[in-house]
């Protein structure tokens, strides 16, 4: 068996681990980036890029059905959710493709197996090649997996996980989702498009509770509309399968038939078989490994980013987490900020948060207050006829301060990064109001909410004053 040496040696080649690989040679390391999948990770294989292209591919088959209101007329389109299928697969290949030229321009050496660590610095790396790897420094970042529920399990034909669903070239005539998170509520929206009868079963009072009440209820009326059934409070209880449906009992006595069941109540980090009970290194409740500002674990030079660390399991906070981690591993110290985190949920209409919800901020102890502007009001909105929603910015009332942002609507995904700029670099909501916003456009929206937040709406009627 061979033994290599690198100065750093990274587990996981995902959107963190890439990344942390390359700022690491770019700083001057020999690097190592240890796989034993594909390269890119969940994000790039089953997760953000093959779920946002199907997504893409409904968002087409949404404006053909609805061109006659722009004076289109289409007559005579078929939908073959197979060729759908096709080119998801040829977008993830191509982007493979460039993302292995990429870490190798950065000469990096990719080592295909799994790894295991022997001790602290020592990982034996097991596959058609195996491999001792001695480095100075380790980053983990080998990521996550679908959470399983105790009471089904998916057999990956007729109960699906978020990653087995992403393979199904036909689609079913019903389909039940359990979980009303935002890769549910992803899959719902896509489905529903394609003209399956999707039914949402969430076990909590909300779906995408996370984002906030004003989101969740923006994105319940939208799901109603498109006729989403929605099931709340509603835990499974049993299931049965037959040969061409399942039945899933709730706990209200409730039984939901559909052909087909999607499991998809979140993400586990993943640890299994790295050997992390020979380092020493401590894990949370969870498995999550425990990091510090520096994305340091308990053992000194070893380093985890990603879904492993169980913080945000997002893939541009993996990948910051990679560029910070790299950094510390290098020699020059970084620390991990999580207060300007955008979040995206690609529904219709799409969702974009970042910092405080307005009951968060108010949990708090801040004096918060809301600007909220419709999308009903907005000229380009009007002109586009995506008039559904609206922008919102929970301030601080005594200072100004943004705390935090809520878009839901069209363009929301590419919305948010003003925001999260704001909150960045610490301006006020002021610094909104009196920054020139082009018109027509959707982002006039946030400069609408800065001014309503400031109790001036321009394009709105003033509040009575008594």
């Amino acid at each position: 068996m061979d033994t290599l040496h690198f100065d750093v040696a990274v587990i996981g080649a995902g959107p963190g681990g890439y990344v942390a690989a390359i700022k690491a040679s770019q700083m001057g390391k020999k690097v190592c980036l240890i796989e034993k999948g594909l390269l890119g990770g969940t994000c790039l294989n089953v997760g953000c890029i093959p779920t946002k292209t199907l997504i893409s591919n409904a968002h087409v088959l949404h404006i053909v059905k609805n061109a006659a209101v722009f004076g289109i007329d289409i007559k005579g389109f078929d939908v073959d959710y197979s060729k759908s299928v096709k080119r998801k697969d040829e977008v993830i290949d191509k982007i493979r493709k460039g993302l292995e030229g990429l870490i190798k321009a950065n000469q990096i050496e990719i080592i295909r197996g799994n790894a295991e660590f022997i001790s602290n610095f020592e990982i034996k790396v097991k596959g058609e090649h195996p491999k001792m790897i001695k480095a100075d420094k380790v980053i983990i970042a080998s990521g996550s997996e679908p959470m399983k529920l105790s009471s089904i399990e998916p057999d990956h034909k007729m109960i699906f996980n978020s990653t087995s669903v992403l393979s199904m070239t036909e689609l079913p005539k019903s389909m039940a989702i359990i979980g009303g998170g935002y890769i549910g509520c992803e899959f719902a929206a896509l489905f529903k498009e394609y003209g399956v009868d999707v039914t949402i079963i969430e076990a909590l009072d909300s779906i995408v509770q996370a984002q906030g009440k004003s989101v969740s209820e923006a994105l319940t009326t939208a799901m109603n509309k498109r006729g989403v059934h929605i099931k709340l409070k509603q835990p499974l209880e049993s299931y049965q399968k037959f040969d061409d449906h399942v039945v899933l009992k709730l706990a209200d006595g409730t039984e939901i038939k559909a052909e087909n069941v999607l499991v998809s109540v979140g993400r586990s980090v993943y640890t299994q078989g790295l050997g992390l009970e020979k380092t020493g290194i401590a894990c949370g409740p969870r498995g999550e490994i425990m990091v510090n500002d520096h994305m340091e674990t308990s053992v000194k030079g070893i380093y985890a980013i990603g879904d492993v660390t169980g913080k945000y399991m997002l893939a541009h906070v993996g990948s910051h987490q990679g560029v910070v981690a790299a950094s510390c591993a290098a020699g020059k110290p970084t620390k991990m900020h999580y207060n300007a985190v955008p979040a995206v949920i690609f529904t219709d209409p799409e969702i974009g948060t970042i910092g405080m919800t307005l009951e968060a901020a108010q949990a708090e102890g801040y004096e918060a207050k809301v600007g909220k502007f419709p999308f009903q009001a907005l000229g380009k909105s009007q002109a586009a006829m995506q008039t559904e929603g609206f922008a919102q910015i929970v301030v601080d009332a005594k200072t100004g301060k943004i705390l935090g942002a809520q878009v839901v609507g069209h363009e929301a995904s590419n919305l948010i990064a003003e925001i999260a700029i704001a909150i960045q670099n610490e301006l006020t909501i002021e610094c909104i109001s009196e920054t020139i916003h082009a018109h027509p456009t959707v982002a006039e929206a946030w400069h609408e909410a800065a001014l309503m937040a400031q109790d001036m709406p321009i394009h709105m009627p003033p509040k009575n004053k008594k």
